[in-house]
């Protein structure tokens, strides 16, 4: 009997440090590899009466949509979502800011834009054109879309945006990360946290926050954390009924919350 114990006990040894080593080699893959779960590079379209031009970052070319209005008009920049094609939000944009030059941000990566995406980088590249944006228009709006979200609230903490508006936002990457990932060390892991909770203490202007009564994708607690950690009366904070992660624009309140005249 003592020898059959030694032998079972030598196998559960052997199970868990062959669990432990398996548990090590999923840890390492998640950390390899999550970029490729943040981020969905789509190829950029032209849509009639756009034009695009390239921002020429330190070790990138990003590329610009734009649609331009009479000289003086004010701007609206717009940071779209993990796997959108941003040209595709321009009709939408136009309807909304009939009266503005618009720009959006393709993503390294994305829209024939070189480069990896990262969040250093996206945010690096959208204090960069929000500087080149500002300097021809004394009034910039900025609207950011699910991960274009984080992208927004860091650069409103740090340049003077007119106007904040933030799409089915949520108040951390790393929170959502952390919830999808429950078994796993994802705070130590995660590189790209986008922890946009950490920054809005920091922004002036008035925030709209348009969120998606049946987001699929971020839950309503994620919004809602966001949106208490604004100074009181700082922003604003709309739930579109009926309206799921991604077809939120295509709800008739839609571009009303997003010129602000619900």
């Amino acid at each position: 009997m003592p020898r059959l114990m030694l032998i079972l006990a030598a196998g559960l040894a052997g199970l868990a440090g062959l669990a432990a080593l398996v548990y090590v080699g999923l840890c390492i893959a998640l950390f390899a590899l999550q970029r490729s779960l943040i981020y969905f590079p789509q190829p950029g379209s032209a849509a009639p009466g756009t034009s695009r031009f390239v921002l020429a970052v330190d070790d990138a070319l990003v590329r610009v949509t734009t649609s331009t209005a009479k000289p003086g008009a004010n701007a609206v920049v717009y940071f779209g979502g993990n796997a959108e094609d941003v040209s595709l939000s321009l009709p939408l944009l136009r309807a909304a800011f009939p009266e503005d030059a618009i720009y959006l941000m393709n993503y390294r990566g994305y829209g024939g834009s070189t480069g990896k995406p990262s969040e250093a980088a996206l945010i690096a590249d959208a204090i960069m054109l929000f500087d080149a944006v500002h300097a021809a228009h004394r009034k910039v709006v900025v609207v950011g879309r699910s991960l274009g979200s984080g992208v927004a609230v860091h650069l409103a903490s740090l340049r003077p945006v007119q106007r904040l508006v933030l799409v089915t936002p949520y108040d951390s990457l790393q929170n959502l990360a952390a919830s999808q990932f429950p078994y796993f060390p994802v705070r130590w892991l995660l590189r790209d946290k986008f922890e946009s909770w950490r920054y809005v203490a920091g922004i002036t202007a008035p925030a709209s926050i348009i969120a998606a009564e049946n987001d699929e994708v971020i839950p309503q607690a994620s919004t809602e954390s966001l949106y208490r950690r604004f100074p009181a009366g700082a922003a604003t904070l709309r739930v579109v009924r009926g309206a799921g992660h991604n077809t939120i624009s295509e709800h008739a309140d839609y571009l009303p919350l997003l010129r602000g005249t619900p």
